[in-house]
């Protein structure tokens, strides 16, 4: 499970097993090739993981929706991009894989730094 600040608060992201056909029915192609292809995903591929992932966070279908067609606009392409990352490392690697984030959010960017290099 990731957890990130999107929209008005931070919220919940897994993308489960069983969204997994409709990321790749979506990408027009399977989980793998979206995993591998993570730095050259599409806008689409981007909106639809984050959507999904909502949804596998417990976000209800509609409200997910609702909240990607109202908050992709105002957030910067990149601060996305990596949101869509992290969902998907989180199902390929596990979220323990993810680096802890601790450090960064005393501000301390040394901290965060050296933690995500360790």
């Amino acid at each position: 499970m990731h957890k990130a600040f999107f929209g008005d608060r931070e919220r919940e992201f897994s993308l489960t097993p069983h969204l997994i056909p409709e990321l790749e029915r979506l990408a027009g192609k399977g989980i793998g090739g979206i995993v591998e292809n993570t730095r050259r995903m599409g806008f689409g591929e981007i909106v639809n993981t984050i959507r999904l992932g909502l949804i596998g966070g417990g976000t209800h279908p509609e409200e997910a929706q609702a909240l990607v067609q109202t908050y992709v606009k105002v957030h910067p392409l990149g601060e996305l991009h990596l949101l869509a990352l992290d969902i998907l490392t989180d199902l390929w690697a596990g979220a323990a894989a993810q680096p802890s984030d601790k450090a960064a959010a005393t501000g301390d960017l040394s901290a965060a730094v050296n933690a995500s290099a360790a």
